[in-house]
C-alpha cells in the first residue's frame, strides 16, 4: 500500500500529485477516437477516470484480489450502482436483515419502483437459503459483520451456494476491510465500500468502491460511467494516501475492540454483548475462520431499555455521538433512533436492533481511557 502508487513524474516526487482537471488532451484525432473506442489506454473524462482514481483503485484491487474496481462518489453509490448496474427489471434478489438502514431503504423503497423485488433472510436462515430462491433470482447480498447487528455469514457456504444457483454473491465489506476479510476469496462476485468509513479512517471525506470480476465489474462501470457518481481527484488522493496506514489502524482499532468487548461483558449495568472476537458469539467459529480479527464494532445493550441507553450516550465525555464510523475517535451511535430509525419494528427485530442497544465505533485512543468514559456513563 506503501509502494503501488503510480509512477513518479521528473520531479521524482514521492505523492502522486493531485490531477484536478476534468479533460485530458490527444495528440491527435487519430489518438483520441482509439481512446474513445477503448483500443488505446488515455484518458478520456474526469467523470471516467483520472490518475488519481485510477491509483486508489489499484490499490484497493491489489487489497481485495480484485481483477476490477471503480471509485464512486459515495458508499450508497456504490452499494446502488452494485445492484442496478447488474440487475433489471423482472429481477429478484435475496438480502441479509441486518444492512445499514439506508441501504434497506434503496431495497425496500426504491428498488421495487425499477422492478427489482427481494426477500430478506438471516444469518440463522442460511442453511435454508434455497427455500428463499424464485426462478428470477439474480443476486444475493449481504453485510458481514452486518451493520449494526454483528451477524457473522458464511461466506464460504454462500460462496458455494451463488456457484451452484449461478447467482451474484455481492458482499458490502465495509466493516471489516480488505485487511481482515477477502470475500472474492470465498466466491463472491462483487465486494463494495463506504470509503467513508475504515478506508479513509479519519472522517475526512465521502467515498466508496466497487471492485470485482472482470465480467460483472464490465457491466457496473459502464453504469456508473453513464450515471456519472465518481469519486473527485482530491478525494481519491487521500484515500491513496489512507491506505498506506490501513493496516496499523486496523490492528489498533481490533485490539481496542477487544478490551472494550470484554470489560462490557462483565459490566453489571450491561445486558448483552455483540462482537465476533469474543467466543461467546454467535458466529465467533465462523469468524475464526474467514476474518483475521474480530473487527473495530462492538455493540451491547444497557439494562433498563431505551431510557437507560439515552442516559449512558448522555454521559460520555470522550467518546463522541454521532451516526459516522470508522474515525479515529471512538463514537457511540443509538441505531433505533437514527441510523436505521425508518425501520418498521419487525425490521428492527430482524435487524438485531433493540431501544437498549448502543453501537460502538472503537477508535485510535488508549483503550483504557475509553473503558475510564464507559464505566463513568454506566453508574446507575
Amino acid at each position: 500500500m506503501i509502494h503501488s502508487r503510480l509512477e513518479s513524474g521528473k520531479e521524482r516526487e514521492l505523492s502522486t500529485p493531485v490531477y484536478m482537471n476534468s479533460g485530458f488532451g490527444f495528440e491527435d484525432a487519430d489518438e483520441m477516437e482509439k481512446a474513445f473506442r477503448g483500443e488505446k489506454p488515455h484518458h478520456v473524462y474526469g467523470r471516467w477516470a483520472n490518475p488519481n482514481t485510477d491509483e486508489f483503485v489499484q490499490k484497493m484491487c491489489l487489497l481485495e484480489g480484485a481483477e476490477s474496481g471503480f471509485a464512486t462518489a459515495t458508499g450508497m453509490a456504490a452499494v446502488f450502482a452494485s445492484i442496478a448496474g447488474l440487475l433489471r427489471s423482472g429481477d429478484h434478489m435475496l438480502v441479509s436483515a441486518s444492512i445499514f438502514g439506508t441501504t434497506q431503504v434503496l431495497v425496500n423503497d426504491w428498488l421495487p419502483r425499477f422492478g427489482i423485488s427481494h426477500s430478506y433472510f438471516t444469518a440463522a436462515e442460511i442453511d435454508r437459503l434455497a427455500d428463499f430462491v424464485q426462478p428470477n433470482t439474480r443476486m444475493i447480498y449481504v453485510e458481514t459483520p452486518s451493520n449494526p447487528g454483528l451477524e457473522i455469514f458464511d461466506l464460504q457456504l454462500l460462496g458455494d451456494f451463488a456457484r451452484r444457483n449461478q447467482l451474484i454473491l455481492n458482499v458490502d465489506n465495509c466493516f471489516a476491510t480488505p485487511v481482515l476479510q477477502k470475500p472474492l476469496q470465498f466466491g463472491a462476485h462483487i465486494v463494495t465500500h463506504s470509503a467513508t468509513k475504515f478506508i479513509d479512517g479519519q472522517g475526512r471525506v465521502l467515498g466508496g468502491i466497487v471492485l470485482g470480476d472482470a465480467a460483472p465489474m464490465q457491466q457496473v462501470i459502464a453504469f456508473l460511467k453513464t450515471t456519472g457518481a465518481t469519486m473527485s481527484p482530491m478525494t481519491a488522493w487521500i484515500l491513496s494516501k489512507s491506505l498506506e496506514t490501513l493496516e496499523l489502524r486496523m490492528e489498533r482499532h481490533c485490539s481496542n475492540a477487544l478490551a472494550v468487548a470484554e470489560f462490557l461483558s462483565h459490566h453489571s449495568a450491561v445486558e448483552f454483548v455483540n462482537y465476533p472476537g469474543l467466543p461467546a458469539h454467535s458466529g465467533y467459529e465462523i469468524n475464526q475462520r474467514q476474518m483475521k480479527n474480530g473487527g473495530a464494532l462492538v455493540t451491547f445493550g444497557v439494562k433498563g431499555g431505551k431510557e437507560n441507553a439515552v442516559q449512558v450516550l448522555n454521559r460520555l465525555k470522550m467518546i463522541a455521538i454521532a451516526a459516522n464510523l470508522g474515525d479515529a475517535c471512538t463514537i457511540a451511535t443509538h441505531p433505533a433512533t437514527s441510523t436505521h430509525c425508518k425501520l418498521s419494528a419487525d425490521e428492527m427485530k430482524k435487524a438485531g436492533i433493540s431501544d437498549n442497544l448502543i453501537r460502538l465505533s472503537i477508535g485510535l485512543e488508549h483503550a483504557a481511557d475509553m473503558i475510564d468514559d464507559l464505566s463513568q456513563a454506566l453508574r446507575f
